[in-house]
């Protein structure tokens, strides 16, 4: 099993942060002739977050911030928009489908979920289901907590039901 682009990212910005000179290039370059992927060590990625397929294809503005657990499919781009000034930020927990783009100084909130090829455009609000180009609303979640959990396996199964049957069903 090979490794990942994000393993090879994390090594590179650990070398980067102790001030060592060559090493950071050469394994970005790893990664981008590995995995297709430009994953520069100046862009802050949180921990737990996950590159689907070992990262293929996925672009990253060395501006841009991904918060903590976030699952980013690959063919994503996290970029900026030309003329304008900033890269995206991402909350924490957030779910983005295959090949969406993210472009521009732009914030996603946490626990937001981001449609396969989705184009966006403008800030998403925490909990929310976005998909389409440009992409648009598609859910607001009152409570993203626990359909977070709830979708991810993480709530404990419900209490199976009495092995006695109901009155109405005894003879």
């Amino acid at each position: 099993m090979g490794v990942d682009a994000m393993t090879l990212y994390r090594v590179a910005r650990g070398l980067k942060k102790r001030g060592v000179p060559l090493l950071p290039a050469v394994l970005r370059k790893a990664i981008y002739y590995l995995h297709s992927s430009y994953i520069p060590e100046d862009a802050e990625i949180g921990e737990g977050t996950q590159l689907g397929y070992g990262g293929i294809g996925v672009v990253i503005h060395r501006a841009a911030k991904v918060g903590k657990n976030c699952l980013i499919s690959q063919q994503v781009t996290l970029g900026g928009r030309s003329g304008l000034e900033g890269a995206p930020v991402i909350g924490d927990y957030v779910r983005i489908g295959a090949g969406a783009k993210i472009l521009g100084n732009i914030r996603i909130g946490d626990f937001a979920v981001i449609g396969a090829n989705a184009v966006v455009l403008k800030d998403v609000a925490p909990g929310t289901v976005v998909a389409g180009v440009p992409a648009k609303v598609i859910r607001q979640d009152p409570d993203p907590l626990t359909t977070y959990q709830r979708e991810m396996g993480l709530l404990p199964q419900r209490a199976p039901l009495s092995a006695v049957p109901p009155a109405s069903m005894r003879q």
